[in-house]
């Protein structure tokens, strides 16, 4: 029987997040044609890591609306000022910062996980074309600390070819989320060498974009392309990169 870490860390909030998540699915469905794909794949009980393209802004509150459970992502801290921060606190969403050893968030993601709850994160790191040619290790990790599975979701269509980084799709656009196949690795304890923790991250880079395919594949759909020049937020170098030939 795995037994999972369980952080001092609280639980980020829950009530919000279970209670608006049936009526913004239908304000969401209504708004754009959604179809959401394979959500039997997603386990109904027990911790679970939701891994996610990220192509646009929508990303985030779709990973957290269409779910079959309540999701508590990781969100980049700039998101957490102002109005936008109390509701992203109050829906249970994880501030990360993404240029620096965040301890506070990776307990909150452990404490999620012990609980058996789902974490959502966006190995990519930041919004761009959407097809994993930068990989963090972020949802690797979790996997090896937690023993929890890693579900892929695929987001088509939460932006247009050539639309920027907060664009949305108008009104009665077809979004597709689809999910993949769960892939799951040996919960390993702390010690953790980093020859592992890279060579498991790359079998789970590859299931990634393995699921990606498929979901193209079943909904006949491609990825946006690349964000406009100049539209392309800082990342850190922190993961896997693809190299493309020809490129600098």
């Amino acid at each position: 029987m795995t037994v999972l870490p369980r952080p001092s860390e609280e639980h980020p909030r829950r009530a919000m997040l279970r209670g608006l998540r049936p009526v913004l699915r239908v304000g969401v469905g209504r708004w754009w044609d959604l179809h959401v794909h394979r959500q039997d794949l997603v386990p109904t009980d027990g911790p679970v890591v939701l891994a996610c393209n990220h192509v646009g802004w929508l990303d985030g509150p779709l990973l957290a609306i269409c779910a079959p459970r309540p999701v508590h992502a990781l969100t980049k801290r700039e998101m957490f000022d102002g109005r936008m921060g109390a509701f992203l606190r109050g829906s249970g969403q994880i501030p990360l910062d993404r240029f620096g050893a965040d301890p506070g968030a990776v307990k909150a993601c452990l404490r999620v996980l012990g609980d058996g709850g789902a974490v959502g994160i966006f190995p990519e790191g930041t919004r761009g074309p959407g097809t994993y040619d930068t990989f963090h290790h972020g949802a690797t990790y979790l996997a090896l600390v937690s023993g929890a599975p890693v579900v892929p979701v695929t987001m088509i269509g939460t932006r247009l070819p050539g639309g920027g980084t907060s664009s949305l799709p108008p009104r009665g656009s077809r979004i597709d989320v689809v999910v993949g196949e769960p892939w799951r690795t040996t919960q390993t304890p702390w010690p953790r060498t980093r020859e592992h923790t890279l060579a498991t991250s790359a079998l789970l880079w590859q299931h990634l974009r393995d699921e990606q395919s498929r979901a193209l594949s079943l909904t006949g759909r491609a990825l946006p392309g690349p964000l406009p020049a100049g539209d392309i937020e800082d990342d850190p170098d922190t993961g896997f990169v693809e190299h493309h030939q020809g490129a600098s």
